[in-house]
């Protein structure tokens, strides 16, 4: 049964990434122009509409479709360890629901759209993210969080009592 909340975790978690950043893309795209910057508050500087063909920091522009293969062999490689059992945990689980969801939701943009719509800014001088890239950065701390306490887990259990 414990197993069972794992994998329902996973998969919630997934999903509901998804459908947010794909939810919060299309809201861009319908009501900011190209470009377009709204101030919003202290946690993000600005909202600022851009398209971006490449990846990270706009490196490799032109290239989205070639980044959407790669986000799919990454989407299948979680589904492959977690189907081995590698992935244990709750922590993990949400985490690698996290980057399943955050890689889902820009391979999407890049295979049907040739683009990433980026519009969170959380500086000045910092890039434009969205909640896809978002969810990547949570997720690798959650897991690194999970695979952490596994193995401080492990390291008690293994300890000889005197």
């Amino acid at each position: 049964m414990r197993r069972r909340w794992k994998i329902i975790l996973f998969y919630i978690t997934a999903i509901l990434i998804l459908i947010i950043d794909q939810a919060s893309k299309l809201w861009v795209r319908t009501y900011m122009d190209i470009g377009e910057v709204i101030p919003v508050g202290k946690l993000v500087y600005q909202f600022e509409h851009y398209e971006n063909s490449g990846m990270a920091f706009s490196l490799f522009q032109g290239y989205a479709r070639l980044f959407g293969v790669i986000a799919l062999v990454f989407i299948l490689l979680i589904l492959y360890y977690r189907h081995k059992g590698e992935i244990q945990g709750r922590l993990m689980n949400v985490g690698a629901g996290f980057l399943v969801g955050g890689a889902a939701g820009n391979m999407v943009d890049r295979f049907l759209r040739g683009t990433v719509t980026d519009f969170l800014k959380f500086s000045e001088e910092g890039g434009i993210l969205n909640f896809a890239d978002v969810a990547l950065n949570v997720g690798v701390l959650l897991f690194i969080a999970g695979a952490g306490l596994d193995w401080l887990r492990s390291r008690r259990v293994q300890r000889p009592h005197f």
